[in-house]
Order: structure tokens, then sequence, then C-alpha cells
């Protein structure tokens, strides 16, 4: 099995990121889901990741579902608060004063059928609650023994160092691709290596462009979010499309997929990043553990960096409503 650290807590090297088997994306299988996270465990992939939000709440069941009768040590289970839907997807706000992080984890215990979570991650920083509050009520739940480890996601530096003061924090989770460097120069990286941090990269095949099997906006479901995102949109698809034809050229150099590629340059950057690329699919599933295989040398990712530079990505990663959200 190949492994990583988050901190103090081991996990494999490439998680499953379980967001997309319940929402989002369209296409759901709940079958087809709860196949692909038996066979994840079944390669050695044990990190799932998943969110009270998701759904809401119907992906922390259905990761519950899989889960269930499987001995509680042979996964790596995290999930994450903080996010408070509406009754419209649009409607959504952040919540993170002690009490909320207490009543939270009872839900997502009783949900996904466990008795403590390995990882628990703040989802997005509430701007009304002092991030001293929100981490010291984490930190009771890892004394309660309900969380062994705690995390945070799209947190700048000042936050991030102002939580690693009250409890230790094991992860910070953030997207982080080829196409979606910050992390590299918002100090974020540099930050989590300093402290001992590990780092959870999501989205590390660009939510499925770096696949170089997108190719038409118009192949997008009605009810697919990728529909809304800046960088899909326009001109932006089409730049953005033909910077991906360049990885596409260099996977095939190397007998591999574009996806494998794009994951191997994400682990190779840093012992301390694991990529938990999601996926509903066993097939893609499979694809994406062979990238575990792949070496990358060190002038294969200066041609990869050289083909998708720091900001080439055409366009914001997410709508202007929810950039705001992220990097607090």
């Amino acid at each position: 099995m190949h492994t990583r650290n988050l901190g103090n807590l081991t996990v494999s090297a490439l998680g499953l990121g379980c967001m997309g088997m319940s929402e989002f994306y369209s296409g759901r299988d709940d079958a087809e889901s709860l196949r692909t996270i038996d066979r994840a465990l079944e390669l050695g992939i044990t990190l799932l990741d998943t969110a009270d939000m998701y759904g809401p709440y119907t992906n922390e069941e259905l990761v519950g579902r899989a889960l269930r009768g499987k001995r509680r040590d042979s996964f790596v289970l995290a999930t994450k608060f903080g996010v408070v839907r509406g009754p419209r997807p649009q409607d959504r706000g952040f919540e993170g004063r002690a009490a909320y992080v207490k009543q939270s984890i009872d839900g997502s215990l009783a949900r996904l059928g466990v008795d403590y979570i390995d990882l628990y991650q703040y989802h997005r920083v509430d701007p009304k609650t002092p991030i001293e509050e929100t981490v010291g009520a984490m930190a009771d739940l890892v004394k309660a023994g309900k969380v062994r480890f705690i995390g945070l996601s799209e947190v700048n530096t000042s936050t991030l160092r102002k939580a690693h003061a009250v409890s230790p924090i094991s992860s910070v989770q953030s997207e982080y691709s080829l196409w979606t460097r910050d992390p590299e120069t918002d100090g974020v990286l540099d930050t989590c290596r300093e402290l001992g941090i590990g780092f959870l990269a999501y989205s590390p095949l660009g939510r499925g462009f770096l696949t170089g099997q997108i190719t038409r906006f118009e192949d997008f479901a009605e009810d697919d979010y990728r529909r809304f995102s800046p960088r899909f949109q326009g001109e932006n698809f089409q730049k953005n499309l033909d910077l991906v034809t360049r990885i596409t050229e260099l996977a095939r150099a190397r007998h591999a997929t574009a996806s494998q590629l794009a994951l191997a340059w994400v682990m190779a950057k840093s012992p301390q990043v694991v990529p938990i690329p999601g996926t509903k699919r066993r097939t893609y599933l499979e694809e994406n553990w062979k990238s575990l295989e792949l070496r990358l040398s060190p002038a294969e990712i200066a041609q990869l960096e050289a083909a998708f530079p720091l900001g080439a990505a055409s366009g914001a990663r997410y709508p202007e409503a929810m950039m705001s959200s992220v990097a607090r």
C-alpha cells in the first residue's frame, strides 16, 4: 500500500473524493458508487472524503452504506462541516460557532454509521466566528473521542497559523492541480511544510477537464455544476482546452493517460500532498490508481509546467459569489 502522512495521520497516497457520487455532476448511480468505494478499498485507496453539505447529507449516508459491516480500521474517513445549505442551491451560509460544531459531528457520525471520524475538517471559514472558537470546539471533539484529527479547508496562511496555535492541524484541503496552482503562490503549501501539516488536493484533475475527455461545453448536462463555472464558459473553454491538448500529448509519450500524468504531477510536487480525485465509476478509479506507479523525472515535471504555467488557466475557478468564501 502506498501511504503518506497528514501530520500524524497516515493515509493512502491517493484518496477518493465522494462528492460527485451524490451531487453537482450529472449521472448519479448509487449502485455503481457503492461498487466504486468497495473497489477503492480493495486497491488500497482507503482515504474517503465526504462532507455533510454534499446532497446535503445524502453523500455521508451513501458512504455510510458502503462502509457498513467493514472493519473500522480498514478505512480512513474524512468529512467536513461549516457550510449551511438553504432551500435553493445558491442559498448558502457559513457556520463555525462552537455549539454548531458539536451539533454537526453527531449528525455526521449517525449518517456515516461510525463512532468516530478520522479527519474532521472545517469546510469554509465563517467570517462571523473567530477561528480560535471553532478550532477550540474541534479540539474538544478530539478529547471526547469523536474525532481523531482535525483539518481546515480553503484557508489562508494567517488563519492557518492562528488555528494551529490553538490545536494541531493535521491537514489543509484546497483545490490544487496543474490548472489551479494557487497554493504554490499564496504561501499555503510553504506554511504547511513549515508546520508539518499535510495537504489534501481536491479537484486534482481540474473538475475532469485535465482528463482530456471533455471537448464541448454542450456535453454537460443541465444539472452539471460546470455549466456555471467560469473556466468552462465562453472563450475560456477553448483556451483551457488548448492547454489540455499539450498534456495529452505528453501523456501519450509516457504511455499513460492525461489523468494519470496530472495526478503524478501533483504527487511529485511534495510528499505532503495527497490528491483526492473524485469519481463514481470503477473504470476511472482504476485508471487514477495506476498513477501511483508513474514516476516523473525533473525534466518531465518542467515540461508539464511549461505547458501549463502558473496562472495559465482562463477564468476564475468558482463563480464570483463563491470566490469570496475561499482562502479566508
